[in-house]
């Protein structure tokens, strides 16, 4: 499965965005999709996942009641609405998926990084 985010840009604290991530390919959606970034110096790490099955969804406590992940089977897109964001959100994001599912897996597995398809990064810029 090939990924392709987009949505980023430049927003003021405060401010919201809508990442997208479009995944060409076959049984799109039979893939758990997450989202994770990486910060300028920092390593990258994990934001939100949603299953393919049940819709089950996993966020990190940095993001939990200010981002919202969601998919459109449909469209084979997923998507990663943030509001209120701030100066730390600041990262290239990047979307990726696995046909591995269960909550175990999105609520383990998915934040250490255990997904098998990555996508470019688009760029969110939060200023202060």
């Amino acid at each position: 499965v090939q990924l392709q985010a987009s949505g980023g840009g430049l927003v003021q604290a405060g401010g919201s965005l809508r990442l997208s991530c479009t995944a060409s390919g076959r049984t799109y959606n039979r893939y758990t999709m997450g989202w994770f970034r990486q910060a300028p110096g920092k390593e990258r790490e994990f934001v939100a996942a949603i299953s393919w099955s049940e819709g089950s969804t996993h966020y990190a406590d940095s993001v939990k009641d200010r981002f919202t992940i969601s998919r459109d089977n449909a469209k084979n897109t997923v998507y990663l609405q943030m509001n209120s964001l701030n100066p730390e959100d600041t990262a290239v994001y990047y979307c990726a998926a696995d046909p591995r599912n269960g909550r175990y897996y999105i609520s383990i597995l998915v934040p250490r990084g255990g997904m098998d398809y990555w996508g470019e990064g688009t760029l969110v810029t939060v200023s202060s």
